[in-house]
């Protein structure tokens, strides 16, 4: 999915919402626990639930990778049921010398080869250029790369003053010479929304990532007044706000009602930047 591909669908439903699939299983509905794979079923009652609310599903690889082989196969069936016409991002949070990049674009982005093939991966750019060009050469993919994030940890490096500004200033500004806005996203935190402005000098045209809108507390109003573009310019990712807004048998319903509130925000802030 190119970034026009991608307007359009945020168009079409009115929403730049991501939801985050991030399955903890002593956090699911209990009576999920009978099935055969609980964190499955519990994705793909989500995904019913909300596919006309978001255009864009974000599982946390850390939740299925903790589970070994079972969690990869679920991370694969769960990607399979993400329906093509939705971005679907790996938040896999990788970053290695090229040979090892290499091999994780491929299992993140070769279906052929993994079972899995993913619109994006999140990766952390602290390794420079050549850690974040082997995702880079897979044609039609995207590389989301960590900026300025949510954590509070986040002050003790991206903040950080250097010769050519912040941390995380540096980062957008080297990262913009290694691929354009069609290709390269970045994470910055809903927590961070004042300084999004900040971040629209050194990436105006790019997608951005926002994590932390709900559990977290970040703002949706911050965000939009400060990071919206002409061709919308954000996903906001909301996780736990979403998929636990119910632990019983109406979980998905409940899910919906909170992507819905999410939705209709969104709406009314593409409408009053004239977008739709």
């Amino acid at each position: 999915m190119n970034k026009d591909q991608l307007f359009e669908q945020i168009k079409a439903k009115k929403s730049f919402l991501c939801i985050g699939l991030d399955p903890a299983l002593e956090k699911l509905p209990k009576h999920l626990l009978k099935y055969e794979n609980p964190v499955l079923t519990f994705n793909k009652e989500i995904i019913d639930a909300t596919k006309d609310l978001c255009v864009a599903y974000k599982p946390n690889t850390a939740f299925y990778e903790c589970m070994g082989l079972k969690g990869w196969e679920t991370l694969i069936e769960t990607w399979k049921y993400i329906p093509q016409d939705i971005f679907s991002i790996a938040d896999a949070k990788r970053g290695d010398i090229g040979n090892t990049s290499a091999m994780y674009a491929e299992a993140f982005f070769n279906q052929t080869q993994s079972g899995m093939g993913f619109d994006a991966i999140t990766v952390a750019p602290y390794m420079g250029k050549d850690s974040v060009e082997p995702f880079l050469k897979f044609k039609d993919k995207w590389v989301i790369l960590l900026a300025l994030t949510s954590n509070p940890g986040s002050n003790d490096f991206q903040q950080q003053d250097g010769s050519s500004g912040k941390l995380y200033e540096t980062v957008l500004q080297t990262a913009s010479g290694w691929a354009n806005s069609d290709q390269i996203m970045y994470v910055v935190g809903a927590t961070k929304g004042a300084e999004l402005k900040n971040v629209r000098k050194f990436a105006p045209d790019n997608f951005l990532l926002v994590p932390g809108v709900g559990a977290q507390g970040g703002n949706l109003d911050e965000v939009c007044e400060n990071g919206l573009n002409d061709q919308c310019g954000l996903l906001i990712n909301s996780s736990r706000g979403i998929i636990y807004a119910g632990y019983g048998k109406d979980f998905a319903e409940k899910a919906r009602e909170e992507a819905l509130k999410l939705q209709v925000e969104m709406e009314a802030w593409l409408r009053r930047a004239n977008l739709i």
